[in-house]
């Protein structure tokens, strides 16, 4: 197997997935990791450089390639078509934004996707507010340009919506386990009983290794079953695995709207549209996905987060949190509504 990437968040998943079932992995990445895998055969090279990427398919033949560091559709372009005689099959991993009504609506595999041509550069597509964005747009190209090089056949695409689990570097699942962690009341946000559907990194990788040993072709959905686990499940088991019994206090959309709360950053995972954990993966579970639940994924994050001085730094990292003093504005605020309600 050759990984595209392999040494941050789903990459370094995948690369131990693979490793512990047997695989012969080969890693190709620039080296600037601060954290190497072991185990594996190391090419070093710029996925931009057409000498290093020739260099690559040199080392050559592999039975599957794994991608998890493509995002502008020319550059995955020239990677797949270079790739092509040298490998049997592509696993793209890619994006639930590729889909041009998430988070508006509920979305299965045979939803309508962004269009994007395969050759595109960096700079087509743009964002819109609540609605279809650049990197969704760019996903959606990288997507079209692996099929079209690896043909139906030989091509799977794996559309995940939130990742978490140890080593996540944008911060999600770390905000609310430090959150939770500092004690004292906590702002929860809108119901306990909303679905949610993010799945652990380790079942993604799961699903990628198992994808290319049943020869599996297109597109799946990779996420949690709709329904199966809920907002309160999730912050429930961030307070049982660090052992604090925190005060959660839910306070409406509406409310938290009205108190110009930022969803998705602010109180990560929080987001008001209907479509958003609405992503049918029933093709997935077919073929054999699975989901460990919510506790164990919490555990294990949190004894990463022990472990190293300070989650992966990542620029998208910075946007995830809401302040002290911004959580105690809208409790305050919140508690004031309900008095004068009574």
């Amino acid at each position: 197997m050759l990984v595209l990437g392999g040494t941050w968040f789903v990459g370094h998943a995948i690369v131990a997935t693979a490793l512990r079932a047997g695989w012969d992995v080969t890693v190709f990445n620039r080296g600037i990791s601060p954290s190497e895998p072991s185990g594996v055969r190391l090419v070093r090279g710029d996925r931009t450089r057409t000498g290093d990427v020739a260099a690559l398919v040199a080392s050559g033949p592999w039975d599957a390639v794994v991608d998890t560091s493509g995002y502008v559709p020319a550059n995955v372009l020239a990677i797949a078509g270079a790739l092509a005689p040298v490998a049997t099959r592509y696993v793209f991993m890619s994006t639930v934004s590729v889909y041009r009504n998430w988070p508006v609506k509920p979305l299965s595999e045979g939803s309508e996707v962004l269009q994007c041509p395969p050759d595109a550069g960096p700079d087509y597509g743009a964002d819109t507010e609540d609605g279809p964005t650049r990197y969704g747009y760019q996903k959606s190209g990288c997507e079209a340009a692996v099929m079209a090089t690896f043909g139906e056949e030989r091509a799977i695409l794996l559309r995940p919506g939130v990742i978490f689990g140890p080593r996540e570097y944008v911060g999600r699942l770390p905000w609310w386990l430090r959150r939770v962690a500092a004690g004292g009341e906590v702002l929860a946000p809108g119901s306990p009983d909303r679905t949610i559907q993010p799945i652990d990194v380790r079942d993604v990788a799961s699903f990628a290794l198992l994808a290319t040993d049943k020869n599996l072709a297109g597109a799946y959905n990779v996420c949690r079953p709709v329904g199966s686990a809920t907002f309160g499940d999730l912050l429930h088991a961030c307070a049982a695995v660090i052992g604090e019994t925190p005060l959660f206090t839910w306070v409406p959309d509406d409310v938290l709207v009205q108190h110009g709360v930022r969803q998705w950053s602010e109180l990560p995972l929080w987001r008001t549209f209907e479509g958003v954990w609405q992503v049918d993966s029933t093709k997935a579970q077919r073929a054999g996905l699975r989901w460990r639940p919510f506790h164990e994924t919490a555990a294990d994050t949190w004894q990463w987060l022990k472990s190293t001085r300070a989650a992966l730094a990542n620029e998208r990292a910075a946007e995830i949190g809401l302040s002290p003093e911004k959580e105690a504005r809208v409790l305050a605020a919140w508690h004031r509504s309900i008095e004068q309600h009574r």
